[in-house]
């Protein structure tokens, strides 16, 4: 007479508890990711040229969430968890912020904070003006950019932009570089690389709650000189529309590497930024 057999239920109920474990680490997993990313930092990639010189297309950087407060666009694709904002902290002129176009909400853009709530701003001949005043503007030693991928020198009109050759054999593109200081002592640089139509626009006066966000490469920058438009300009941005401060560089890359050839990815990353502040 055959024993009764009770290695399989065991197995079942074995089998059972080792799904319920992984299960259960993967939605905490699943959890500390969503609160980081949410609440504390979040990775985002530059697609454009509209920052250069300090973000190139290619880099990859840590954006804090915590500088302004929260509204639903600091959680991942704006779940409607937030009404408003809470914890809102004004940005300071200069700060480096990831925003949502105002135009659709959805699209993440980065530019440079220039003007706050009241304050008028006005751009006359590429010149900045505050209040008034006009933000001192310095020429300094152009900005050199190797060609690359995701550095194609691309033409400006009139061609006053194109690449040279260097002396280790490669090309370069050579942009005009001036530092630019706003109110407060706070400066960073800015490319101007010719006339331009927004080199002259009427006074913008800047809402309550609003802000007034600029592209340090003035030339090449769909910002707040223009309509919020999806894919194009952003006109004033609402302080809801605030994703976080730009922290830290934590890679960079030249666009040259290929996925299925890893001796490429070393020599297409661009060590030297990884680390850079704001």
């Amino acid at each position: 007479m055959s024993q009764p057999d009770d290695a399989t239920p065991a197995a079942t109920s074995h089998a059972r508890s080792g799904l319920s474990e992984t299960l259960r680490f993967l939605v905490t997993l699943a959890l500390i990711a969503f609160v980081l990313r949410s609440f504390i930092v979040a990775p985002f990639s530059i697609p454009s040229e509209s920052m250069l010189p300090r973000l190139l297309v290619g880099d990859y950087l840590f954006v804090a969430k915590w500088p302004y407060g929260y509204s639903r666009h600091s959680l991942p694709w704006s779940i409607p968890l937030i009404p408003g904002r809470i914890l809102a902290r004004q940005p300071a002129r200069g700060d480096v912020v990831v925003f949502k176009n105002p135009a659709d909400n959805r699209t993440d853009y980065i530019k440079r904070v220039i003007g706050l709530p009241g304050d008028l701003v006005q751009m006359k001949s590429g010149q900045l003006f505050l209040n008034g005043d006009p933000v001192p503007k310095v020429r300094v030693a152009d900005f050199i950019d190797p060609v690359s991928p995701n550095s194609p020198c691309r033409p400006f009109p009139g061609g006053m932009l194109k690449a040279e050759r260097q002396p280790d054999g490669g090309t370069a593109c050579r942009y005009p570089r001036y530092r630019e200081t706003l109110p407060g002592g706070r400066s960073y640089e800015v490319l101007d690389i010719g006339s331009v139509a927004p080199d002259d626009t009427p006074v913008f006066v800047v809402p309550e709650d609003q802000y007034f966000l600029m592209g340090d490469n003035r030339d090449r920058s769909a910002d707040s000189r223009f309509p919020a438009m999806a894919g194009g300009g952003i006109g004033l941005v609402p302080e809801e529309n605030l994703v976080g401060r730009a922290l830290v560089t934590f890679f960079s890359t030249d666009g040259s590497a290929e996925w299925l050839k890893p001796w490429t990815w070393p020599t297409a990353a661009r060590w030297s930024r990884i680390g850079e502040g704001f």
